[in-house]
């Protein structure tokens, strides 16, 4: 094999994935837009995620800052070699990262310390598998942390909240899946797609279940029993109101495929895997004697090459929001500039669209655990954090832009947050996915507000980004430092207020109560 041709097929497997959705994550997307009612806040979320697809595939920019660890799966011939083809993946996902198509996500375990290039122990994954054909079929997931984390795995016989008792059938199997999609709210990036793995033991159920994920959104499952279950997930998931970003709306799940597998008799596992919209996965047919892509996979039938849109779409439709769940709203986006004032943020309520235009920070996990210990590197007081690991490239003259920079989900900062606004004086944090009681009693007792923003769309705000004006504490990687952004007309929906009023509890309680409609058994 040339494996310099296949480096350079790697790459652009890398890349493509990195930008550009498959046609069949396309098609189910523009349905979804098609069905979900004018006006509301899915309405706006879907307008936003159908924009933000275009804008990276015209800057072949990440669609979603969180370029996830990257996953593949390659069928080889006999005599192909396994160790040259790793070592030129290996390059390939360095030049990636270099070139700002892959963020740096690869983390020590142990000492927190970020290799910089996606490369270290066990990053990225690679499974080889041996077949009797004359080509390679290379196929690679981008999986993020925010789906990654409402994977689930249940243990039959077993208790589910809202369904009853789950046992050792189909049923019990059916009550499993439609259980992870309510587990998964808004937090996983809704609308989602789903892998579900039956059987095997702990680890090879996972692995079952992300292999599910690598087949088309468009097959049909020859196991006429799991095709059945399939249908029954597709029908009845998106009964339970959850909606894209968990705003309530007529679209919770986009896909559902399910395998199956022998286990030993005293186990029987579910295992789910969850994947946002951004549903990065692709593949190509590689010649093994050239290197180079002979075939791309994925990308049968129609293609939705989703038209130029104005602007300012997304922020119409979030200012038509007059049904979604929780308090209704029509009026004008609501400026908001830092410092912010206890005042301002007072006379904010659920359902209030917001324009960040000024200051914000970014702070994750490592930033959240450090400031609790610490003083902040900046004044935070009446300031603005944003959830946020950005893809970062510096230029020729030692400047930094900002490549992609979507919210990451916020309820890992529970433990934290609350005790950081009130130390520090933060009036407003954007995130994906709501947060919890701790955080919203903070919200009441201090004056604060946590504000939405659409998850994945990583182009679309990336654009507010006007300049990056510094960067603190770049010793913990660039994806968990704190960035100083000066953003113009960034939007985002306030979902918790200062008046304990939350919509994602008030989805959650909903979800839950339409989830026991599905407690009677269904397959005989």
């Amino acid at each position: 094999m040339n494996i310099e041709k296949f480096q350079e097929s790697m790459y652009k497997l890398i890349v493509e994935t990195s930008t550009k959705l498959p046609k069949d994550v396309r098609r189910a997307i523009k349905a979804a837009k098609e069905q979900e009612n004018a006006g509301t806040r899915s309405a706006m979320s879907l307008a936003t995620i159908t924009n933000n697809i275009k804008m990276a595939d015209d800057n072949v920019s990440p669609i979603c800052q969180d370029t996830g660890l990257p996953t593949f799966k390659i069928k080889v011939p006999v005599d192909a070699n396994q160790l040259e083809m790793k070592k030129a993946i290996y390059e390939a996902i360095a030049l990636a990262t270099k070139d700002g198509k892959l963020r740096p996500n690869s983390v020590d375990s142990l000492t927190g310390e970020n290799s910089g290039d996606n490369l270290g122990g066990g990053t990225p994954v690679i499974k080889f598998e041996q077949w009797e054909k004359d080509y390679i079929d290379a196929r690679l997931i981008l999986k993020g942390g925010g789906c990654e984390n409402k994977n689930i795995q249940y243990s039959l016989p077993c208790e589910l909240e809202g369904l009853g008792r789950a046992g050792r059938d189909l049923d019990g199997i059916r009550k499993c899946i439609m259980h992870s999609v309510y587990q998964a709210q808004g937090q996983g990036c809704s609308a989602g797609f789903i892998g579900v793995g039956i059987g095997g033991d702990r680890s090879s159920g996972y692995d079952l279940a992300k292999e599910q994920l690598f087949r088309s959104n468009d097959d049909v499952n020859p196991n006429e029993d799991l095709r059945k279950l399939e249908e029954y997930v597709m029908a009845n998931a998106n009964k339970l109101g959850i909606g894209t970003m968990g705003f309530g709306g007529e679209t919770t799940l986009l896909g559902c495929k399910v395998g199956v597998m022998n286990r030993i008799p005293a186990s029987f596992f579910v295992s789910v895997a969850y994947n946002c919209w951004a549903f990065r996965r692709l593949g190509v047919n590689v010649n093994p004697e050239t290197g180079e892509i002979q075939d791309w996979f994925y990308q049968e039938g129609e293609n939705v090459d989703f038209a130029e849109q104005e602007k300012k779409q997304a922020e119409v439709e979030i200012a038509a929001s007059v049904e979604a769940t929780g308090s209704s709203s029509n009026q004008e986006a609501i400026t908001l500039t830092a410092p912010i004032t206890e005042e301002q943020i007072r006379q904010l309520k659920v359902g209030d669209v917001v324009k960040i235009t000024g200051r914000m920070y970014t702070g994750r996990d490592a930033i959240h655990k450090y400031l609790m210990d610490n003083d902040a590197p900046v004044d935070l007081n009446g300031q603005v954090i944003y959830h946020c690991g950005p893809v970062m490239l510096k230029d020729g003259e030692g400047n930094w832009h900002v490549k992609a920079a979507g919210p990451t989900t916020s309820i890992r900062e529970e433990p934290y947050q609350g005790d950081i606004m009130k130390k520090f004086g933060i009036r407003a944090v954007i995130g994906k996915g709501g947060m919890g009681p701790k955080t919203l009693a903070a919200l009441k007792d201090h004056g604060g507000v946590y504000l939405n923003a659409i998850g994945g769309a990583a182009q679309y705000y990336a654009e507010c980004v006007k300049s990056v004006d510094g960067v603190d504490l770049m010793n913990f990687g660039i994806p968990e430092a704190m960035w100083h952004l000066q953003v113009e007309g960034f939007t985002a929906v306030v979902t918790m207020d200062s008046h304990g009023n939350s919509l994602h509890e008030d989805v959650e309680k909903s979800s839950l109560e339409k989830l026991a409609q599905f407690k009677e058994p269904v397959f005989k």
